[in-house]
């Protein structure tokens, strides 16, 4: 009954690596072109990378969403839907919407918001 249950345990184990290899973006960050982007739709306006400013800082955002899963998916939503950010003060405003259609611009600002 132990190596039963020690097998799968492993294949458990196993299918979660797996789950998680699939997962992960696959493509390295492109750096300057994210930074571009975030820069033509203002978000520096609010955002730094390493400081708070009006919006939480790039590494607070990356330290929020660490081995959560659907984090990509969240910062898709927050980030093209316009919904309300919350700010410290208790006040809400719609956040901008990125201008741009192509997803792998947004796939790759996401990558390299998270990647702090």
């Amino acid at each position: 009954m132990g190596t039963i249950y020690q097998a799968s345990k492993l294949l458990a184990l196993l299918a979660a690596t797996a789950a998680f290899c699939v997962s992960a973006p696959v493509f390295a960050v492109d750096v300057e072109a994210a930074k571009t982007l975030a820069r033509q739709n203002g978000c520096f306006k609010c955002h730094a990378v390493d400081k708070k400013k009006e919006g939480s800082s790039y590494r607070e955002v990356a330290a929020k969403y660490k081995g959560k899963a659907g984090a990509e998916e969240r910062l898709y939503q927050h980030i093209t839907t316009g919904e309300k950010a919350k700010f410290d003060d208790g006040h809400e405003e719609d956040h901008k919407i990125i201008k741009t259609k192509d997803e792998k611009e947004i796939k790759n600002l996401i990558s390299w918001i998270l990647s702090h």
